[in-house]
């Protein structure tokens, strides 16, 4: 009797749940996949691309999926936002998703920069004071770094005052990362 018991009950569970998977709620669907992260990856690779969807590679970085940010970001960035351009500098010169690689990092920064981003111009600016990712020129890279002071981008007015000493700005973990060894 008891075993009987469960089994209609289980029986009826399971039943009634595919009836209520069925219904459709005439509020809406609960939890679309319009806005999650699957979605925005789907819309980035076929091309539609939003602030909203290239914000997402951010999400994406943060969980630890380096390869999915990567496509995001690149297929955002290929279309102008440069706020993505900067975060594929950021990937390119940390070392996630791939091996850490200066030369491309600073590619990117540069590509952010001359489409006239101030944090491109700044991230450009380091580069060519410290020669990472491309030969030092540190006149150069004064000029980028004036240039994204201007733009009101307060990391580089604080660079500016302190007469373009880099390490100002530079973590004491990452110093050794941008150390001249020639």
């Amino acid at each position: 009797m008891k075993y009987g018991l469960v089994t209609i009950l289980l029986a009826t569970g399971i039943l009634g749940q595919s009836a209520l998977a069925e219904q459709v709620d005439s509020g809406g669907t609960l939890n679309p996949d319009e806005m999650s992260l699957s979605k925005s990856l789907s819309r980035a690779l076929e091309g539609d691309v939003d602030m909203v969807v290239c914000a997402q590679g951010y999400m994406l970085t943060k969980k630890g999926d380096h390869d999915a940010a990567r496509k995001l970001f690149r297929t955002c960035a290929e279309q102008g936002w440069t706020g993505t351009m900067t975060w594929m500098a950021y990937m390119e010169q940390n070392g996630l998703g791939k091996a850490e690689n200066p030369e491309t990092a600073a590619e990117w920064d540069r590509r952010a920069a001359e489409a006239g981003d101030p944090i491109g111009q700044f991230n450009y600016g380091l580069d060519l004071l410290r020669g990472y990712g491309v030969e030092q020129d540190i006149d150069l890279g004064k000029s980028f770094i004036d240039r994204s002071a201007e733009q009101g981008f307060e990391t580089a007015e604080e660079l500016q005052q302190g007469g373009y000493d880099w390490k100002l700005v530079t973590p004491d973990a990452d110093e050794w990362k941008f150390q001249r060894i020639y």
